[in-house]
């Protein structure tokens, strides 16, 4: 871990965004060709992002990359999400090793299958 930026340190450590979520208003799974699996949960109201938490079977690199997202999508309108990408992830946790970039690519694309699900949730009629 000596190797590794603060914020990646951070991100393996910090769990208090590791949790599941019963009724979520938006929800995404994956399995990456790696063998590591995704969970990521989003509580939404008015269309921001409050909560999004996440479940990780696999590697820290998955780990970390989950929890930046969760950390970088709180707060933000659904439709800004969109900008959250695996690129912005590697920049942000600084020294993601390049054999595991694809741990940005199964998180972001976890999100994105969240952020999906929600917006289906949207367009169907009560």
């Amino acid at each position: 871990m000596q190797d590794h930026s603060d914020t990646f340190k951070v991100m393996v450590a910090n769990l208090e965004r590791f949790r599941r979520v019963d009724v979520p208003d938006g929800y995404g799974i994956k399995k990456g060709d790696c063998g590591d699996i995704v969970e990521i949960y989003l509580r939404i109201d008015a269309d921001v992002v409050k909560e999004v938490s996440f479940q990780v079977a696999g590697c820290l690199n998955t780990f970390a990359c989950a929890n930046a997202v969760s950390y970088l999508a709180e707060g933000k309108e659904v439709g800004d999400c969109w900008q959250i990408s695996p690129e912005l992830i590697v920049a942000v946790l600084e020294s993601l090793p390049d054999d595991h970039h694809h741990c940005a690519e199964l998180a972001v694309g976890t999100f994105y299958l969240a952020l999906n699900n929600y917006n289906r949730k949207q367009s169907v009629p009560s």
